[in-house]
């Protein structure tokens, strides 16, 4: 399908596709879909609708019991698929499970009429603790997910091989989370594979550009106010996305301006 037929996008997925990281001053996240929407609205020949139902926080089993359904049910043109950088930062999982199940999604999506935009997560292992054991999981399930494809009806955007996502400059303080300039890459790239013009003033060309960023040191109050909630977290069995619900849970047309709902 040409970029230029899709009038209406839902996103699917965790915290990497809800925005966190990319805090806006009202509250609200925005993150790469938020950006990527924006984008095919500006190039839309009419009024764009736009959907996100990803919560952060959530496996890939929950993303495909709880999202893929309701995606398929509103007959997006577009849909777009990340998930399973939960599942490989738990003690055990299995690689091979998760790529197909991503990959058994992406044929339900196909199946359903809808275009498959299915990406891979930026990779953060360069700054945080245990990051050789992400970046080995990490690369095996690109590695797995890359082996299936390329199929009919899906579209792969490979942000884990975009070795300048890499730099810190593109992440949260938390380093596990795209701050806003990561999240303005990913959709960066997800544009260029369909073709779309990135806007000028999000200036992912000018960031690219410049030096990379210093490397920055992991402090006793990183480990305080990121880590160890994490791992109370995993300890207790409870999730960051507890009690969250979709952030647009309808396709919604976009103003181009504020990326709101008209």
């Amino acid at each position: 399908m040409s970029s230029t037929a899709f009038a209406s996008y839902i996103a699917i997925g965790d915290s990497f596709t809800e925005g966190v990281g990319d805090e806006l001053p009202d509250g609200r996240v925005r993150g790469w879909a938020d950006f990527v929407a924006l984008g095919m609205a500006a190039a839309a020949d009419g009024p764009f609708r736009y959907a996100n139902l990803a919560v952060r926080g959530r496996k890939l089993g929950p993303i495909v019991a709880e999202q893929v359904d309701p995606a398929i049910a509103q007959h997006p043109d577009l849909v777009s698929l990340n998930g399973g950088g939960n599942d490989i930062m738990r003690p055990r999982v299995s690689i091979d499970a998760v790529a197909q199940t991503l990959m058994d999604a992406a044929d339900r999506v196909v199946a359903s009429g809808s275009h498959m935009l299915l990406l891979s997560g930026a990779n953060p292992s360069a700054h945080l603790p245990l990051g050789g054991l992400i970046r080995r999981r990490g690369e095996e399930l690109a590695a797995a997910v890359r082996a299936m494809l390329p199929r009919e009806g899906i579209t792969f955007v490979d942000n884990w091989a975009d070795e300048g996502l890499e730099d810190i400059r593109y992440w949260s303080e938390d380093r596990l989370h795209l701050g806003p300039l990561g999240h303005a890459r990913v959709a960066s790239n997800v544009l260029t594979a369909f073709g779309i013009p990135v806007p000028v003033e999000w200036g992912v060309e000018e960031v690219a550009a410049a030096p990379p960023g210093a490397r920055t040191r992991r402090t006793a109050e990183y480990y305080r106010r990121h880590v160890l909630p994490w791992i109370g977290r995993r300890l207790t069995g409870r999730s960051s996305g507890d009690g969250r619900a979709a952030k647009i849970a309808e396709l919604t047309v976009v103003d181009p301006e504020t990326l709101r709902p008209l």
